[in-house]
């Protein structure tokens, strides 16, 4: 067996109404004088306010930053940053997009660096503030990653992937996720799907057991349970156990990397503000199908952990091709877009995406076969 390392964050709390004690569960971490991450969606809606109030019944003096906007630029970055001058500690509420602001303003806040020295990975030295993240959608799997992407001018995203980005604690409330909306459900159920799939086929030299067993366990729970989190979207029991999926799928591809759906979904959202979810499920068959050819035992593996009925389909390419089908008739069952022209990307769009995802290697090195910019120009095509 190949050597490997596995991080993960090291406290995990799931609970339904966790975020309504949120004060007991982070503030003996976090100090008493907070930085309070999220977005101005979740703000207008009250969903923070129950964990404000306990935090404050804590003890604690909190210091809300609520402008994180989808695709969080380096600008928002910055401002919460400087808003958060002096804290001991820091929350980040909401979805990938907080968490992933959170991080990096513990990292700033507790070290100082230099952002531009932390890009990559391994680059990132630390040491950062106490740091606790709630999400409060299933999908990104952040609070679980040590990783963090920022729009940095335009369209480029840049990401710091390091261990000491890790939380502190991650606080699972599946409260927190019963009023999204179906499409957002939808989009972040398949994002954590994919996180799962690319983790267990990543051709990363860190592939572990641990990740692969992971992933199938995530995929096992999505994919029995995210029709029911989107079509009824009350149901407390499969929004907990989309929830759970999506953080077993985060400690999967946080240790096993994610591979070229990711790195051609960046574009997507990157240049045509597409949300993350939905961009990597535009890509998705179509990335699958290329990487078929070196890639179609592993896909067989883990088929029917997310199709159950798959486990009837005899031989490889069949169980693999069932599975490539299955997963673009799920998006198209869930109500999401399957084309990108549906999502008004052009074609003569499409060579720029291409030669824009070739910037993605640290990702698209793990992918299990090698990708061109005319192979990923073929795929966009494909998903056109």
């Amino acid at each position: 067996m190949n050597p490997f390392t596995f991080n993960t964050t090291p406290s995990i709390v799931f609970e339904t109404g966790a975020a309504k004690r949120l004060g007991s569960i982070a503030c003996k971490k976090l100090g008493g004088n907070l930085l309070f991450v999220t977005d101005p969606g979740l703000r207008k809606l009250g969903l923070c306010d129950p964990a404000l109030a306990s935090l404050e019944e804590a003890g604690a003096r909190v210091t809300v930053f609520d402008s994180v906007e989808a695709d969080p630029s380096l600008a928002t970055l910055m401002k919460a940053v400087e808003a958060g001058r002096g804290v001991t500690g820091v929350i980040g509420f909401g979805g990938g997009s907080s968490m992933d602001v959170a991080k990096l303003a513990a990292l700033l806040l507790g070290s100082g660096e230099n952002l531009d020295e932390a890009w990559g990975v391994a680059q990132a030295k630390g040491p950062r503030l106490p740091l606790v993240l709630v999400p409060t959608t299933a999908g990104t799997g952040s609070e679980v990653t040590p990783v963090s992407i920022i729009t940095v001018g335009e369209e480029e995203k840049r990401g710091v992937s390091s261990a000491v980005i890790l939380p502190d604690i991650a606080v699972l409330d599946a409260e927190l996720t019963l009023g999204l909306p179906a499409h957002i459900t939808a989009a972040t159920g398949v994002d954590a799907m994919v996180h799962a799939i690319e983790a267990y086929a990543s051709k990363s030299a860190n592939n572990n057991p641990l990740s692969k067993m992971l992933a199938r366990q995530a995929l096992q729970l999505l994919g029995a349970n995210i029709e029911t989190a989107v079509f009824k979207g009350s149901d407390t029991a499969a929004r907990g156990a989309m929830l759970l999926g999506s953080m077993l799928a985060g400690q999967a591809f946080a240790n096993s990397p994610v591979a070229a759906v990711h790195a051609l979904a960046y574009p997507i959202g990157g240049t045509f503000h597409v949300p993350h979810g939905l961009s990597n499920a535009l890509v998705l068959p179509h990335v699958l199908r290329f990487n078929a050819p070196d890639a179609s035992h592993l896909y067989a593996e883990i088929a029917a952990d997310a199709f159950p009925a798959l486990a009837r389909e005899e031989g490889t390419q069949a169980r693999c091709a069932a599975f490539i089908e299955e997963l673009a008739g799920l998006s198209k069952k869930l109500g999401m877009e399957t084309t990108l022209r549906e999502v008004k990307i052009g074609k003569e769009a499409l060579p720029k995406m291409a030669a824009d995802a070739m910037k993605q290697q640290r990702l698209l090195v793990n992918n299990p076969r090698e990708v061109s910019e005319a192979d990923a120009l073929a795929i966009y095509t494909a998903a056109w």
